[in-house]
């Protein structure tokens, strides 16, 4: 009788041991996850900053450029 009784006790350790373990790691994999996400989210914000950086300076210089030479042409056409 005794030895059916310390497997239960066993078996309700164990499982008590197991819940809690396997939660911790379904936790561990959601916050990874959750990470993961997070920066992938932010090194896409960061690009898409970097690129419309690029863009907005090569606009402005494409702009002074026009502006110069149309200065330059008005001023040898006078």
């Amino acid at each position: 009788m005794w030895h059916k009784t310390q497997n239960v006790l066993c078996e309700i350790v164990l499982a008590v041991a197991v819940v809690p373990a396997a939660a911790v790691v379904v936790v561990v994999v959601v916050v990874l996850v959750v990470v993961v996400v997070l920066v992938v989210v932010v090194v896409m914000v960061v690009l898409v900053v970097v690129v419309v950086v690029v863009l907005v300076v090569v606009v402005v210089l494409v702009l002074v450029v026009v502006v110069v030479v149309v200065v330059v042409v008005t001023v040898v056409q006078w």
